[in-house]
């Protein structure tokens, strides 16, 4: 090869190398073997450019080539995959069924995780943390963060997120039929996942809806249900179509929900004394920049946490293991958590995603993999207490939520 090619497959191998990483990185796991085929490929040029390059004397300067257009390859590539933004897809109101006005709708609003790997909710999230100048995930290091979302996936199998709020969706409805002669129609509804809020409002109104209750199923006043009353409030229901919208207050006062996290405990903790048994509430975090835009999301779950930890102490169960830890952003960190707990007493530790409606990759993988760096004596054992899921009265108290806001709309 003349040293003119051997410059100009450096450059063009290493641009393609760098680019086909990312994608690499990045792509679903059932569509990367072609991608990895082509940037195996892709190295073995590389490779085999900088042997020829060895005659020629030049090998430190292809090498060099080389890297430099892997980098800009890379960035190139990584823009271009982080600036990606999900096209809405909404339907169509049909005025003709405006008529019927028929039924109450409750759309049953909460965060969503998509079932298997899906990095869009990620990819928002960057957006947002860089307009509000949040520093979390340095952009080069991006494509590295979302590989490792995707191997969170491969680790637990799949989100079990998605298909526990169907359940609990169902439970919420069969119960509410039990209790009301209104003809009511439940609608599932996601900030990230499908079917969006937007799109469960709409199907609601095509299907004659007369009024609609925003079941929120998150914990505090956040971002998130921020979000979604901003997201209702573009499409102007009221104004546009005379359909009444009432919201319910998220879940952190609800006496029913905070029961919930002793009785799990009580049917998992067997033949051992409540003395002898840690319990961790674990919750997420948020930005202190998210905390002056957003003061309740964190001061409202630490109240939540605080009267769950009450309430076992008025079980029996000793104030010195019980405690609170964040995942991210906050203190205590979960190591923090863990090392004041006497392991000469505990035999169990009992640990909850203590914010989280229902299991998701926080719960399943995320929370799971820190605890367990902890250098836990060999007689204590770890039991994995999850997110709320469909316990009994996790069902009672969303109802409870609903029935509240319904009264106040008739």
């Amino acid at each position: 090869m003349s040293p003119v090619s051997t410059i100009s497959a450096a450059i063009i191998s290493g641009f393609l190398a760098g680019w086909y990483y990312v994608a690499v990185m990045t792509t679903h796991p059932l569509k990367i073997f072609r991608k990895t085929i082509v940037f195996s490929f892709l190295l073995f040029i590389c490779v085999l450019n900088l042997a020829f390059s060895i005659f020629c004397n030049s090998w430190v300067f292809v090498l060099v080539l080389n890297f430099i257009f892997f980098i800009i390859g890379y960035l190139i590539k990584s823009r271009i995959f982080l600036s990606r933004k999900e096209k809405e897809k909404l339907p169509e109101i049909i005025p003709d069924n405006l008529k019927s006005k028929e039924h109450t709708a409750i759309i049953y609003f909460t965060h969503g995780e998509p079932e298997t790997y899906e990095p869009m909710g990620w990819l928002n999230q960057f957006r947002e943390f860089d307009e509000q100048k949040i520093k979390f995930v340095p952009f080069v290091a991006r494509p590295f963060f979302i590989n490792s979302l995707r191997k969170k996936y491969l680790t637990a199998g799949k989100s079990n997120h998605r298909s526990e709020h169907f359940r609990m969706m169902r439970e919420v409805e069969n119960l509410c039929n039990v209790d009301s002669n209104s003809l009511t129609r439940f609608y599932m509804a996601f900030l990230d996942d499908h079917p969006g809020v937007k799109e469960a409002l709409i199907n609601a109104i095509n299907d004659g809806a007369k009024q609609i209750a925003i079941s929120n199923v998150f914990l505090t006043v956040s971002s998130h249900t921020a979000c979604g009353y901003d997201m209702i409030k573009s499409l102007d229901c009221e104004k546009k179509y005379g359909i009444q919208i009432a919201f319910t207050e998220p879940l952190w006062k609800s006496e029913f929900l905070k029961q919930a996290f002793i009785e799990k405990v009580n049917e998992k903790i067997g033949e051992t004394k409540k003395e002898n048994v840690a319990i961790a509430l674990i919750g997420y975090g948020q930005p202190d920049e998210w905390d002056k835009k957003y003061p309740t999301q964190t001061q409202q779950e630490i109240i939540f946490r605080e009267k769950i930890i009450k309430k076992f102490i008025d079980d029996d169960y000793k104030p010195e293991n019980l405690g609170m830890a964040w995942m991210d952003f906050k203190k205590p960190s979960i190591q923090d958590l863990l090392k004041k707990f006497n392991y000469n007493k505990i035999e169990k530790l009992f640990y909850f995603a203590a914010a989280i409606s229902a299991d998701a990759l926080i719960s399943q993988v995320l929370i799971p993999e820190k605890i367990k760096k902890f250098p836990f004596p060999k007689h204590v054992k770890l039991t994995n207490l999850g997110a709320w899921n469909a316990h009994p009265l996790v069902i009672k108290s969303i109802k409870n939520n609903i029935d509240t806001v319904l009264c106040e709309i008739n």
